[in-house]
């Protein structure tokens, strides 16, 4: 099964790029232009990351990605927060995963988001072996 990426982002030009892209890749890519219920979006595609914009129109897309990271439903969802802005954004700001400046290199994306899908997988797989093993615990800080 392809790992599935849900995509944010008010530029209709970048969304067909990362779609090309990431279905090259081998990724399922749901691009979504306009939003204003990111947690529904969540819940209906489940996806193994999401690639987020910062700037949406008329929402902030780190305040989306914290709202996400504060729910438990959420939080192990990798998040990389891309903008071409001019506002500092560093790892770990507003509970991301990751960030990437506009304009990005697409290999440099393409190894992040792998990095970060192969991680969420071996959480998952940790986590089902320590529900067999109740007495151990897991941090989501690898």
């Amino acid at each position: 099964m392809r790992k599935r990426i849900l995509v944010l982002d008010d530029d209709a030009a970048v969304l067909d790029i990362l779609q090309v892209l990431f279905d090259y890749e081998g990724f399922e890519a749901i691009v979504v232009q306009d939003t204003h219920d990111l947690i529904s979006l969540v819940r209906q595609h489940q996806p193994g990351l999401i690639l987020l914009d910062f700037y949406l129109n008329d929402i902030n897309g780190g305040d989306w990605c914290s709202q996400l990271k504060k729910d438990p439903e959420f939080t192990a969802i990798p998040v990389i927060i891309f903008t071409a802005g001019s506002k500092p954004i560093t790892k770990g700001s507003y509970g991301c995963d990751d960030f990437i400046a506009k304009p990005f290199d697409i290999d440099d994306l393409v190894k992040r988001v792998k990095i970060l899908v192969t991680r969420d997988n071996t959480l998952q797989f940790a986590r089902a072996i320590i529900q067999q093993h109740a007495s151990l615990t897991i941090s989501n800080n690898l």
